[in-house]
């Protein structure tokens, strides 16, 4: 997944707790939490379904890929592309679409509007404003947290790069060291995902 489970956990609870009470009326603060957390891992799920479908394209033109040199992660470049085309899926992936963030701005958007429809149907909050102010504000919310978490990942990932030996990515070791490296720059800038 794109972001940790723990820290869509902590996204949420700090969205249900910063929402403000002239936007969104919140009568239980935990259920609209994980109403927000059940609908974000949704979302999320979408890219990794069809990654796994991707890979299992693949394995079964696993030779006719051999016999004709093309390579797996161009062809599994190419797959993606058309079945996101044809399924009208918005990328999560803000790296892919030339975004600074994680979470691309396309899909900040896409989960705001499903918050918002999930929010209005719920007996746990009540909304105060227009429908749009709300997702609007949700998607302000939801970006400033999400700039906080780059942060700590560009921090953890250039202290592994500052290790004299090369540590090389998607090893054990990298993984490792990259999920410690980004717990302790997440609490150095008031994240503790350890936390409930």
């Amino acid at each position: 997944m794109l972001l940790p489970k723990e820290f869509v956990s902590y996204l949420c609870r700090q969205v249900a707790t910063r929402i403000g009470s002239n936007y969104l009326e919140v009568i239980d603060p935990g259920a609209v939490s994980e109403l927000m957390e059940t609908i974000f891992l949704d979302e999320l799920a979408v890219e990794d379904k069809l990654n796994e479908e991707v890979r299992n394209l693949l394995e079964e033109y696993s030779v006719y890929m051999a016999n004709n040199s093309i390579s797996y992660s161009e062809m599994f470049r190419r797959i993606k592309n058309q079945l996101i085309q044809q399924r009208k899926i918005v990328r999560a992936s803000g790296r892919e679409t030339g975004d600074g963030m994680k979470l691309s701005r396309d899909k900040i958007t896409e989960i705001s509007h499903k918050l918002v429809a999930g929010l209005r149907r719920s007996r746990n909050c009540r909304l105060k404003k227009n429908p749009n102010d709300v997702r609007l504000e949700l998607v302000r919310l939801i970006t400033d947290i999400l700039q906080v978490e780059e942060k700590a990942d560009r921090q953890a990932r250039e202290k592994i790069r500052s290790h004299k030996r090369e540590i090389i990515e998607g090893t054990d070791e990298w993984k490792l060291l990259l999920e410690r490296y980004y717990s302790e720059a997440l609490k150095s800038h008031g994240i503790d995902l350890g936390r409930s």
